[in-house]
């Protein structure tokens, strides 16, 4: 019919929200027709539903693996019309051959720009044009919608974010182990990272599970960066994730890992021996981003404009909270820390000059004054005398801390991992209670995975 034209349907399977978007936005403004899918089950759901003549496919999907994927459209007598174009940060030679042997369209790798997608795309169907039935529309069957006038005389609002000022966002926000499920959606189930946007540097503390989701959106911008990382200490739900850290594998990316004496092994050998062959697929030797080691041994490191100070707090090793400074604002991260251990009394009978606080006076100092707080209080009350010596503090005792310290906001991280959504609620609702009676109405918040604030 006169008029009408043809649109190719794509699916694109991809879990990182922001790569999805961008990919789903490149496209259609291609003149794609396109639906976006976070996880492979859904995929394979859509290949009848959407019907889609192309799918551009992560690899690492949630449900089903993306290599299975392939499998079946490439194996499936019905499908053997729907291409496959593998888009993945994987660029490791044997997974190239198994994909291309697996009989993949084109590959493309991350990060990658949409000049780069589109020509792969369109060189696609360039080169099946012949394959695909044409899915046509009619302009003129979308209906008419009224257009409104705005009101004469009253000029537009347009507010924009201010994205130059000093931000934090949290990519994990539990402790122990990571936690899955139904019950830990709001909060998230991430272990333990925080990363500060300022400048050019990517600052980043900690390397949970979390880091991953960090990682992804670096990759996402389509530009290498010098990444600076500083640990906290080297249990297992603070490091856990650097592995699967990708920058650490892309030429062009300079990586900087900072953290304490006094873990019984060099900071280098502890992050080398997770990636022991016994325990995981790729050496250090194979990431190919610049990687530097260093133990903290001067008062605070300067990035720039941004200064990071740090000091030792109650846990077990060598464990450090940190300070991030920068135009006159400062944040504090502490996800560890058991302030006044064994103290399981009243918050109101405790002050600065008392006897207990002597050892507790030079971490209060470090913090004073801090525009937000990033701090565990793991443990409600009745938990604590249970969990004594573990290295965590009470939600009392943390309220009594953020009071001392006298901050201006308190963001409650490194949940415990056997508390679900409803519980973390009822225990902000008493953590706010206690901060309120000891006359220190601050803004307490839980932090959770996404996470992302601007200081004012």
């Amino acid at each position: 019919m006169p008029g009408q034209k043809t649109k190719r349907r794509i699916l694109v399977a991809e879990d990182v929200q922001t790569i999805a978007m961008r990919t789903q936005r490149a496209l259609e403004n291609a003149g794609y027709l396109v639906a976006v899918v976070k996880n492979g089950q859904d995929c394979l759901d859509q290949l009848d539903i959407f019907e889609p003549d192309l799918i551009v496919l992560d690899l690492v999907l949630p449900k089903v693996h993306g290599i299975d994927i392939l499998k079946k459209v490439k194996t499936d007598p019905a499908l053997q019309k729907i291409g496959v174009i593998v888009c993945t940060a994987k660029s490791f030679k044997t997974e190239l051959d198994q994909i291309k042997e697996l009989g993949s369209d084109d590959i493309i790798i991350k990060p990658f720009q949409k000049e780069e997608l589109i020509d792969t795309v369109n060189g696609f169907f360039a080169e099946h044009s012949g394959m695909f039935a044409a899915i046509e529309f009619n302009p003129a069957d979308l209906k008419e919608q009224p257009i409104v006038e705005p009101i004469a005389g009253i000029e537009g609002y347009s507010p924009t974010l201010n994205t130059s000022d000093i931000s934090f966002r949290l990519w994990g926000t539990r402790g122990s182990i990571p936690i899955s499920g139904a019950k830990y959606l709001r909060h998230g189930g991430n272990t333990t990272c925080m990363e500060i946007d300022y400048g050019d540097d990517r600052i980043i503390f900690d390397a949970g599970s979390g880091i991953r989701d960090a990682g992804l959106a670096m990759m996402a911008e389509g530009r290498p960066r010098h990444v600076h990382l500083f640990i906290t200490h080297t249990h297992w739900d603070h490091i856990q994730g650097f592995p699967f850290f990708i920058p650490t594998f892309v030429p062009g990316y300079e990586i900087s890992v900072y953290g304490a004496e006094g873990f019984g092994k060099p900071l280098k050998e502890i992050f080398q021996g997770q990636l022991d062959r016994d325990y995981f697929p790729v050496q250090m030797e194979d990431m190919q981003a610049k990687l530097n080691f260093h133990h903290l041994k001067e008062e605070h490191v300067q990035i720039g404009d941004l200064k990071v100070s740090w000091e030792f707090t109650n846990h077990p090793g060598a464990c450090l909270s940190y300070k991030i400074e920068a135009d006159g604002r400062s944040i504090a991260f502490m996800p560890d820390n058991e302030f006044l251990k064994a103290y399981i009394g009243s918050p109101h009978e405790i002050s600065r000059d008392s006897e207990i606080m002597a050892l507790y006076l030079k971490i209060v100092d470090f913090l004073a004054d801090v525009d937000v707080l990033i701090a565990e209080s793991q443990y409600m009350v009745d938990e604590y005398p249970q969990k004594i010596g573990w290295g965590h503090s009470s939600i009392s005792n943390g309220a009594l801390l953020a009071k001392l310290a006298e901050v201006r906001k308190w963001v409650i991280t490194h949940h415990d991992p056997m508390h679900d959504d409803d519980f973390l609620q009822d225990k902000l609702n008493l953590t706010r209670q206690i901060v309120h009676s000891l006359d220190h109405p601050i803004d307490v918040v839980h932090g959770f995975d996404g996470m992302r604030e601007f200081l004012e």
